[in-house]
């Protein structure tokens, strides 16, 4: 009976407990008020399950998780930890052969993030946010997503720092310095794409509000910070479009209606959900047709010598426009990827090319506009920052507009075809632009897995946590997803690029669906808070990856990830002072909690 719970309100059921068992499953649905309906797998004709056969992208659907939920959510959309029931609980091993100080629970009752306690299903927990403990006796919040546990963002139970407590000589540890600060954190974010956004439009009004709030509410979702906007069309667009289609260099019919349609609603509406205000990226994946060499928007070609004055009047435009309506642009990248040459949206450019029309002309463009808006350069992979870096700096005139390099995360062959097989990934290039220009800043512009959807995929969530955790470590000062909301699909994408996105819709049975992906990010963007500073965080164990903020409010936060096949029990030292804890193989910790009187 425990199990069948935790797994009706996990919002799936093996198909098997509702063929064999429907009695029972049926009255476990009804006492938490729950109705039932068949999964596609059950509806199928046996011959058809057997077979095994593959769906196409464009016939995936919500359904192939096995869903039974009758009703439009999936999973709930807070993000807002719920403390874990436990029936049964497994003891790890901890550092030195004793018990640790945290018992791996297995939920069986509310495993939900936001799920209510059963006595009121309108109940929350709320903000995390406390007043502080006293500095002899601090409570360390813990919550954890594991794949072998089954868990997704539960609060188990506080941590107790000891003043009296020392971790043994040798024993595996997190040992944490608040005294060693590093950079501030602007924060974490998603891009409005013009697929997303008329996705969330065909929704209906629940879970339109549903999705804006588990992406931007700082109380009850990730609480994102920053938004990535393209200029003209992507391929997440319906189809090739620029805001001044017509051969214009003056820029006379330049209009940013179609941003009217969807994206600009939901600006306005996730705005309202923020605590201080959007900061909006802009990047172009093309200019118009008719400024480029190849005299269409895709397959590559270049931006024509004698453009190049227009296409700088195209950014202050598209800044004017979008401030006419109450979204100021915090920052430009030149262009996105501009090495990629693709059956999409592109433009190439050479590191001199890019760093020319910097020098010579989005630079003294925006200056004599009197716009203060940043300008980030490259905006492509990790394995050619460094050498796009040293190009764009080494000219004293260029590197006087730049504000900073951004960068995006592809380039890994454990989860992309395209890659060199030795690798191309370059975490350290990050950290190797900034011991080149430490006064310059770091932004990552773009994740997504590419390809449809896999649902359930729990190293898709480990990406992620591996990602921003090298990415942070590294001087990073902000992290943008890329699509917030895709249909099951990874679409629509009016080339056939599908990806995955950390919310799927199925607008034709107005559904949504949390993957695993979400819970990670939500580890992260939910506690590291904007204004928030790195501090030293250092494991002892290769298998535990870790990274460590203090937010303005003096909270500190840890986030350490375990995607070995071991469960690891270990101490957590923060200033001297220690507690015992555990991470479960393949899992991702957060805590939370107070530096001690005279840290930080």
């Amino acid at each position: 009976r425990n199990y069948w719970a935790s797994q009706l309100l996990l919002r799936v059921v093996d198909p098997n407990d509702l063929s064999k068992h429907p009695g029972e499953v049926a009255a476990v649905a009804a006492s938490l008020g729950i109705t039932l309906q068949p999964s596609p797998s059950q509806r199928q004709p046996a011959s058809a399950r057997r077979t095994g056969q593959a769906q196409s992208p464009t016939s995936t659907s919500i359904d192939a998780a096995d869903t039974v939920i009758s009703d439009s959510e999936v999973f709930p959309t807070t993000t807002t930890p719920t403390r874990a029931t436990a029936t049964k609980s497994e003891t790890m091993q901890a550092p030195g052969g004793g018990k640790s100080g945290v018992e791996e629970q297995t939920h069986r009752d509310r495993a939900c993030p936001g799920a209510a306690p059963a006595d009121d299903k309108r109940q929350r927990l709320g903000n995390l946010a406390r007043t502080p403990p006293p500095a002899d006796d601090v409570e360390v919040i813990v919550v954890r997503t594991s794949q072998t546990l089954h868990e997704r963002f539960v609060v188990l139970p506080s941590l107790k720092f000891d003043a009296s407590s020392r971790r043994p000589d040798g024993e595996p540890s997190v040992v944490v310095e608040p005294d060693v600060k590093f950079q501030t954190f602007l924060g974490f974010g998603g891009s409005f794409t013009e697929t997303a956004c008329d996705l969330l439009s065909s929704l209906g009004a629940g879970n339109q509000e549903r999705a804006i709030e588990a992406c931007f509410s700082a109380k009850n979702g990730l609480g994102y910070r920053l938004g990535r906007l393209h200029i003209n069309s992507c391929d997440f667009s319906r189809g090739n479009w620029s805001c001044c289609d017509d051969d214009d260099p003056a820029l006379g019919l330049f209009s940013i209606s179609r941003y009217h349609r969807s994206i600009i609603p939901f600006l306005q509406r996730a705005t309202t959900m923020t605590e201080s205000g959007l900061l909006l990226v802009a990047s172009p994946w093309s200019p118009p047709a008719w400024m480029k060499d190849n005299r269409q928007m895709t397959d590559g070609g270049r931006l024509l010598a004698k453009y190049r004055p227009a296409w700088a009047r195209f950014y202050v435009r598209f800044a004017e426009e979008m401030a006419s309506v109450g979204f100021p642009i915090w920052a430009f990248t030149v262009q996105n990827e501009p090495m990629a040459q693709t059956g999409w949206e592109n433009c190439l450019y050479t590191a001199e090319e890019e760093r020319d029309f910097i020098r010579d002309h989005l630079g003294p463009m925006l200056e004599k506009g009197r716009l203060d808006i940043k300008i980030l350069a490259w905006d492509h992979n990790r394995d050619e920052l460094f050498a796009r870096a040293r190009v764009l700096y080494s000219d004293p005139e260029a590197a006087k507009y730049i504000w900073g390099m951004a960068f995006h995360w592809y380039g890994d062959p454990r989860y992309e075809s395209w890659p060199d097989k030795s690798g191309q990934l370059r975490y350290d290039n990050v950290a190797l632009v900034h011991q080149m220009r430490p006064e310059k800043h770091l932004v990552m512009t773009e994740a997504c897995q590419e390809g449809a959807p896999s649902l359930r995929d729990w190293t898709l969530g480990e990406r992620y946590a591996e990602n921003i955790i090298r990415d942070l470590n590294n001087w990073t000062e902000a992290w943008i997803d890329w699509n917030m909301v895709l249909d099951p699909s990874g679409g629509p994408n009016h080339v056939g690029n599908f990806c995955s996105a950390p919310i799927l819709a199925d607008p034709s049975r107005d559904l949504l669906l949390f993957q695993i992906s979400f819970y990670y990010l939500a580890h992260f963007s939910r506690y590291i808070r904007p204004g928030a500073q790195r501090i030293l965080c250092a494991p002892s164990r290769d298998s535990l990856e870790c990274t460590a903020f203090q937010n303005p409010d003096g909270t500190i936060v840890v986030i350490v990830l375990n995607q070995s096949e071991n469960g690891i029990g270990f101490w957590l030292d923060l200033a001297g002072r220690s507690t015992q804890t555990s991470a479960p193989k393949h899992s991702i910790t957060t805590y939370v909690l107070r530096a001690p009187a005279g840290a930080g």
